[in-house]
């Protein structure tokens, strides 16, 4: 798959990954549609695609809405006549210490990261196959690699996408439609200061989302499946080496955190 040329869904594409990634493909010479809850910011992203590529389109959209989020597929797929890529990248935090979550905290963070992306890759789906391509982008995160302090709410909807997307891959392999899975590192993005949401127990450096949005299309481009951005694989695979000791670690920073603020 080539991004020149192509036609692409991006959720979660008012600020951050998907803005970069929405101005980035849109001067690679796709035309894109985007998908975002906040109007304002969602219209300049989209003023800025369209000085490129008049084309392109945009969604209003609270993706925590499945059926709407699935609606909105359907509607890009007819409105550019097929799409070549699907971006799932919208996403929610969830930062609440365990004894503190709810129900509802829960089932709002899987259908935002979750069954969202679930729901819009089923919707066009089966149009892909039929025409024999397409590209599933699932925008995860590291924390769908490794458990984090006050997080596991979201912890569950990422590691959900990662294992959703290796089972497509498998499912789909050799039919035209390609899976690549993206996991982000700490990126400079609003994830951080959402109203609502604890802080985060550490914070680390942030890199810009431009490096994740040059690195999803190096993916669409490539051929192959689980991209981290930055690289911080070797986090995973000392944590899958040592799965206590990752666990005391995390723990004995999770408990520094706490008596600093308390």
């Amino acid at each position: 798959m080539k991004v020149d040329g192509s036609r692409a869904l991006i959720t979660g594409a008012s600020s951050g990954i998907g803005a970069a990634l929405a101005r980035a493909m849109v001067a690679g010479g796709a035309t894109v549609g985007i998908v975002a809850r906040r109007a304002d910011k969602l219209a300049a992203v989209l003023a800025d695609c369209q000085a490129v590529q008049p084309a392109c389109r945009s969604w209003v959209a609270d993706l925590g809405d499945v059926e709407r989020a699935e609606a909105i597929a359907l509607e890009a797929w007819d409105l550019f006549g097929g799409l070549d890529v699907l971006v799932n990248n919208a996403a929610v935090p969830k930062r609440r210490p365990a004894a503190r979550l709810t129900v509802e905290d829960v089932e709002t963070t899987m259908r935002v990261n979750f069954m969202s992306p679930a729901r819009m890759t089923l919707a066009v789906l089966p149009r892909m196959l039929a025409r024999g391509s397409g590209v599933i982008v699932n925008v995860s995160s590291l924390g769908g690699r490794l458990g984090i302090a006050h997080e596991a709410a979201y912890n569950a909807s990422k590691f959900a996408l990662c294992g959703w997307s290796e089972g497509l891959a498998i499912d789909l392999d050799g039919s035209g439609v390609d899976v690549r899975l993206i996991n982000p590192g700490p990126i400079d993005t609003d994830i951080w200061d959402r109203p609502g949401e604890d802080p985060a127990v550490f914070v680390p450096d942030l890199v810009p989302p431009g490096l994740v949005a040059d690195g999803i299309i190096a993916a669409i481009e490539g051929g192959t499946f689980e991209h981290y951005l930055p690289d911080l694989k070797g986090v995973v695979t000392y944590k899958e080496s040592d799965i206590d000791g990752y666990l005391r670690m995390s723990a004995d920073l999770r408990r520094k955190s706490e008596e600093a603020s308390a």
